[in-house]
């Protein structure tokens, strides 16, 4: 696969480039464990969501759940892999208090999916910039531990296994990315990707999706140095945070004469940098066997067919549809197909309308009052249906834009739709060229002095404007109020 594109880090002794892979564990979305029947609800009381076969009771045997395998096909299958037709599962083996059975089932050797890609747009400013390709290396199916809880009681580790047993898809990428903002912006597609097929809810703060981060520096041009995995990492902004404070520990430590141990390393947010935790292990290490109480896991080529043919439109394929349907700009149809709901919202909305106007409310103003709120597009207070009606009276001059933002405020509020706002608080474009004009005619003859510098320079137009603008308290339409300007100052010059 084709690296991301360099970004260098100038050290003491000149520059560095870093080199990043992630493994992302995303919890599949499933009512049932992977091998149990336990329920996977969060914020259940502890303990409380455990079945025997979680709790590695003596003769349980595990089960496969057949919709966990379903929903890893689909993914696999929208990060356009290989589906292994042939996968097994085995033992991985090592003891901490919250893995009762001291093993976790995993996939090794043989994987249900192999690789594949994904484009990634950039997240940079500059709107023009081409995405770039991330390599997938594998996807496999694995169970979750459990977890230990430190902070209740000082004397004690206590154990929760609602946890153990939940299936995740832990999706490892090529080392293909070069700096922290590709990173971030890998995660962002590749969960984007995961609540579009519906595998996935993406939800980072309930710990549904998380990234074990691989960080080596090296200098331009040399072999991969060794890495670091900064482990269970669940925040955009503190996959970045633990990248840049870990490629200069590295880079630090070599250009000191030091050399770099492969270790597993954590991030703390609070004081923004990674520590230690352990030395990475080796595939050896784990002594990884095929579990001898689960069959290999064969599939039928025409229920992945079916999967195939029951895929949704993903985020490429809709960014490319909205271009060429809605003639909108290559920004504007990243931004609105970033989020299946989001997408949905803008073509409801642009039914019968402006769709550039509708997209540019949807992605600035919409957008900015969600994210005031922290609420996510199915809960905003203004319907598509609405937004539309707002749309419209915009494109029949009835208001102007700046008078809605206003309008959509008190639509946010809750004061019903954008003509009853209008009416109600009396906002209509002052469209009568009688009064506008009467208000023109009384400026120029209180202003000559900037009427002669209009006729001498016309971009001073503007004064004009902003007086017209201020006297009707915002509500004139600027399109008469130019045309009206323009007309008078000519004649009168």
């Amino acid at each position: 696969m084709t690296a991301a594109a360099s970004k260098l880090i100038d050290g003491r002794t000149g520059p560095w480039e870093v080199v990043l892979g992630l493994e992302v564990h995303a919890q599949v979305a499933s009512k049932a464990k992977l091998f149990s029947g336990a329920p996977v609800g969060f914020g259940a009381e502890p303990n409380s969501q455990v079945s025997l076969v979680d709790a590695a009771m003596p003769g349980m045997l595990p089960v496969i759940n057949r919709h966990c395998v379903e929903q890893a096909i689909r993914t696999g299958l929208g990060l356009k892999a290989k589906i292994n037709l042939w996968s097994r599962f085995d033992r991985k083996n090592y003891f901490y208090p919250d893995l009762p059975a001291g093993y976790q089932i995993s996939q090794y050797k043989e994987p249900i999916v192999g690789e594949g890609r994904i484009l990634v747009a950039r997240d940079g400013r500059d709107r023009d910039e081409a995405p770039f390709e991330v390599g997938i290396e594998r996807l496999h199916l694995e169970q979750d531990a459990g977890k230990s809880i430190h902070d209740i009681d000082p004397d004690a580790t206590l154990v929760d296994l609602n946890r153990a047993g939940v299936a995740l898809m832990e999706i490892v990428s090529h080392p293909d990315m070069r700096s922290p903002e590709e990173a971030a912006a890998y995660v962002r597609a590749l969960r984007n990707i995961l609540r579009y097929l519906g595998t996935c809810d993406g939800d980072m703060e309930k710990g549904h999706l998380r990234a074990d981060v691989n960080v080596s520096v090296r200098r331009p041009g040399e072999p991969l140095g060794t890495r670091c995995e900064i482990k269970n990492v669940n925040s955009y902004r503190y996959i970045q945070q633990a990248i840049v404070y870990e490629a200069r520990r590295q880079i630090d430590i070599l250009e000191d004469g030091g050399r770099i141990e492969q270790e597993t390393r954590l991030f703390d947010p609070a004081k923004g940098e990674t520590r230690s935790m352990r030395t990475k292990e080796e595939a050896q290490d784990y002594r990884y066997f095929p579990d001898p109480d689960l069959l290999p896991l064969e599939l039928d080529p025409a229920w992945v067919e079916e999967i195939r043919a029951g895929l949704p439109e993903l985020p490429d394929e809709k960014r490319a549809r909205l271009m060429n349907q809605y003639g909108l700009s290559p920004y504007d149809a990243q931004v609105l197909s970033a989020e299946a709901a989001r997408a949905a919202y803008f073509e409801t909305a642009a039914a019968g309308r402006d769709a550039k106007l509708v997209a540019n409310w949807v992605a600035n103003e919409l957008a900015g009052r969600l994210a005031r709120d922290d609420l996510e597009i199915e809960a905003s207070p203004v319907r598509p249906q609405a937004l539309a009606g707002l749309v419209e009276l915009i494109e029949e001059g009835v208001i102007s834009t700046k008078i809605g933002r206003e309008v959509l405020d008190h639509m946010w509020a809750g004061e019903g739709s954008a003509a009853e706002v209008v009416d109600k608080r009396g906002l209509r474009q002052v469209s009568d060229t009688g009064a506008l004009e009467a208000l023109i005619e009384q400026l120029i003859a209180d202003n000559p002095d900037k009427a002669a510098q209009v006729a001498a320079r016309p971009q001073a137009i503007g004064w004009f404007v902003g007086q017209v603008m201020r006297a009707t308290g915002g509500k004139a339409n600027p399109g008469a109020v130019n045309a009206l300007l323009k007309a008078k100052l000519v004649r009168e010059s």
